[in-house]
């Protein structure tokens, strides 16, 4: 009887098909990534109608045009495709054209990117040697903002400073000289040149890409070291979701954030928001320090500066067939309390300065697709960066406070940035030739008492191409090109060039060659030339009479990745070598003033060896990076006329006990000796270095209630490292010298709990 049903029900519906197709056109289906609404050619689609199932491929551009049969009637739809995660649809009704997005399914090292890339793709598929740490790295590390992120990677040296932030070095040159983009967006608001990684949070963070060398072409100044690519969240698997995310360290940090997110058919609304509180550390606190009352002496003045931040935020996305539209909006604000000594005789006052920071990040995204795989895209962005900076009087006895009269104790300073691109990109599948071609516009304001005539604005305008060339399957070559006109210096015209070589590439083995060469050029910041920062602490002005810097950057990687049953092994070796000249850094202009300086050469130079193991629930790392620094001043030195070198080696470890819900991680790196040539004063040379040190983090999580509990429980800093001596050495009078380089708050324990919930 079954049998006699099924038949008759199959038979129907074959009727039905044959029918329609004769006399009706349907409706059409358009497969793209989530991630940049880019078609997906080849994607299966299975429709599941009356007990049985059609099996059908989309085009070269994504698409599939459906019967009117099959839109009589709900039906159950499952579209696949490699490194994308399945969707299952049940009682769909198809009643017009309709685009389905599929969200990246990175499995087992297979790592997508998109900075500076046509469209997203696998890592392994780029011309660029992109480097991705994933949200399950980023949970596993407890990371709460940047700098927590780039501890473990190699060819990053990271710095504090009390009041100016974390800071890094790339590739041996300064944050100045490295692009930070949130979606492709810079941001603004540098101190001491420096991006504060502290004040990134990572609550909507997807995953993070780093791109070592120049991407001048693409992303124009400041981007000759690299490029630091923060990826949002864009998929939501559920329609509603809500998460809470709580974390607390012995060293007296409390972070608490809240996120929200909706899907409404092609719609998406994100909100979060969420509080970081530093109650502030010094090296007489023990773990678990609190002192509900506190005494009004020499120890209100800590080495680590309490600080508190607020930060929300609101993420729209529209996502339709051929059309994306995205907005984002992120408000920060932090603010820093720098306690001072009680001032002699009487010991019943002390000077506090206070510090106020508000970032405000707005971004839309606009990209239309057409059918030929054309993509027009655009952006707009504004960045907005207040640094207020008071100091108050505290009388010790009443506890009050007092605005000190003086007016250098106080300073105001905003810094405006506004951000207008467009580009035309091609992607055809099996075109020898893709390409982009676009504008960038970069408009900055800075005012501030501390700002020469209080208000001063840069303008760079730029025009900018490149090309995919693939000759033959194994080769990909990649020219471009950047044209500016900047309203402060003579821009030079910015080329690049890539290369990707795959010697052979299978199911199981795939080994490639990438060499690039980019010439990068930066102007002095607004900063660099009109800012004045002055206080008990610091002593920094701008310079007027900078040049602008240029640097050539060659790299030289090679890639092995090799695909077993279960394990996949990456390996990498990476050459690189930077030739910067009229570098523009912070040197000591006297005994108490610091300021910025054209250096007529600095280079850097360096290798890094790499390895990466998944096998089945393991995940393992192990790297050493070797980076030499010469500048002119080694020439006038007898001693020294060559690199100094540093080392660094790095491992992490991280297992996924999936049976019982249970993942450990450990991760390690040891920060090689510093050594450097300097002047003082006297105009004299001197060697000096800092010392090296070992960081370890160890973290375990347990999974409950069907996964939406996770309780984290860990150490970082596993060998108490605080800070580390630095030390001169030279002739006469200034033989030996020394001090130290805070590193961090010594051993740190933590707890962090999460959860998550979801509607489908």
């Amino acid at each position: 009887m079954n049998t006699k049903s099924n038949f008759k029900s199959n038979f129907n519906t074959l009727v039905l098909l044959l029918f329609f197709t004769q006399f009706v056109s349907g409706q059409t289906i358009t497969v793209i990534s989530l991630e940049d609404s880019q078609p997906i050619p080849g994607a299966r689609i299975d429709i599941l109608l009356n007990e049985k199932t059609f099996n059908f491929t989309t085009n070269y551009n994504g698409e599939l045009k459906v019967e009117t049969a099959f839109t009589l009637q709900p039906i159950t739809m499952t579209i696949s495709f490699s490194s994308f995660e399945k969707k299952r649809l049940e009682n769909l009704v198809i009643s017009k054209d309709t685009a389905i997005a599929l969200a990246s399914a990175v499995k087992e090292f297979d790592e997508v990117a998109v900075t500076a890339q046509y469209k997203s793709q696998l890592v392994e598929n780029a011309v660029h040697n992109i480097k991705v740490i994933d949200r399950q790295k980023i949970e596993s590390m407890a990371a709460q903002d940047l700098k927590d992120v780039l501890t473990n990677e190699l060819n990053v040296r990271l710095g504090e400073d009390n009041i100016l932030g974390s800071s890094m070095q790339l590739q041996g040159i300064g944050g100045e000289n490295v692009k930070i983009l949130v979606d492709g967006v810079p941001l603004t608001g540098r101190l001491n040149g420096n991006i504060d990684l502290s004040q990134i949070p990572l609550e909507s963070i997807e995953r993070i890409e780093i791109v070592e060398g120049p991407l001048s072409v693409s992303y124009g100044t400041d981007a000759l070291a690299g490029t630091i690519n923060i990826i949002t969240k864009k998929n939501q698997g559920k329609k509603f979701e809500v998460s809470s995310n709580n974390y607390f360290e012995s060293s007296g940090k409390a972070n608490n954030t809240v996120s929200l997110g909706w899907q409404i058919k092609k719609h998406q609304i994100r909100l979060e928001g969420g509080r970081h509180f530093f109650d502030g550390w010094d090296s007489s606190h023990e773990a678990f320090h609190y002192d509900p009352k506190p005494i009004a002496d020499s120890t209100r003045a800590i080495q680590w500066n309490p600080k508190e931040q607020l930060f929300g935020g609101i993420n729209y996305r529209y996502n339709r067939k051929n059309t994306l539209f995205n907005y984002s909006g992120q408000l920060f604000n932090e603010n820093i309390i720098n306690r001072g000594m009680p001032r002699p005789p009487y010991q019943q006052a002390a000077f506090d300065d206070y510090y106020n920071t508000t970032r405000i990040n707005q971004r839309a995204n606009f990209q239309y697709r057409f059918k030929n795989n054309y993509r027009l895209s655009f952006i707009a962005a504004y960045n907005g960066y207040l640094r207020q900076k008071n100091t108050k009087i505290r009388d010790l006895t009443e506890i009050s406070d007092v605005i000190s009269g003086n007016p250098s104790d106080h300073d105001t300073s905003a810094y405006h940035s506004f951000i207008a691109r467009g580009s035309l990109i091609q992607t055809k599948i099996n075109s020898k030739i893709n390409y982009e071609i676009g504008y960038d516009i970069l408009h900055e304001i800075a005012n501030g008492e501390r700002i020469l005539d209080k208000k001063q604005s840069i303008g760079d305008y730029a025009i900018f191409a490149s090309a995919e060339y693939s000759p033959v399957k194994s080769l990909i070559i990649r020219p471009g090109i950047r044209y500016s006109y900047n309203t402060e210096y003579n821009a030079p015209v910015t080329p690049s060039l890539n290369l990707k070589y795959e010697f052979f590439k299978n199911s199981v083995q795939q080994l490639s060659l990438r060499a690039s060469y980019a010439r990068g050029f930066r102007a002095p910041s607004i900063k660099e030339l009109h800012y004045v920062f002055v206080d008990i602490n610091h002593n920094i002005v701008g310079n007027p009479d900078l040049e602008a810097e240029y640097a050539n950057h060659f790299n030289l990687s090679l890639h092995q990745n090799i695909k077993l049953k279960e394990a996949k092994l990456k390996n990498k070796i990476v050459l690189f070598y930077n030739d910067i000249h009229q570098l523009i850094t912070l040197a000591q202009a006297s005994a108490t003033e610091y300021s910025y300086f054209n250096l007529d050469r600095y280079t850097t130079t360096g290798a890094q060896v790499e390895s990466n193991l998944n096998f089945k629930n393991i995940t393992t790392g192990v790297g050493l990076g070797y980076i030499g620094r010469y500048n002119d001043l080694a020439e006038e030195n007898s001693n020294s006329t060559n690199f100094l070198f540093s080392p660094e080696v790095k491992f992490n470890l991280q297992h996924n006990w999936k049976k019982i819900g249970l993942q450990t991680a450990v991760f390690y790196k040891y920060t090689g000796v510093l050594p450097n040539i300097r002047t003082n004063a006297d105009g004299e040379l001197y060697e000096s270095k800092i010392n090296d040190y070992h960081t370890a983090d160890v973290a375990i999580s347990k999974f409950a209630w069907k996964n939406r509990l996770k309780i984290t429980v860990g150490v970082k800093n596993l060998f108490d490292v605080t800070s580390i001596t630095g030390s001169a050495s030279g002739e006469g009078a200034h033989s030996v010298s020394s001090g130290s380089v805070s590193i961090g708050m010594g051993r740190v324990y933590h707890l962090g709990i999460r959860l998550q919930l979801n509607k489908n």
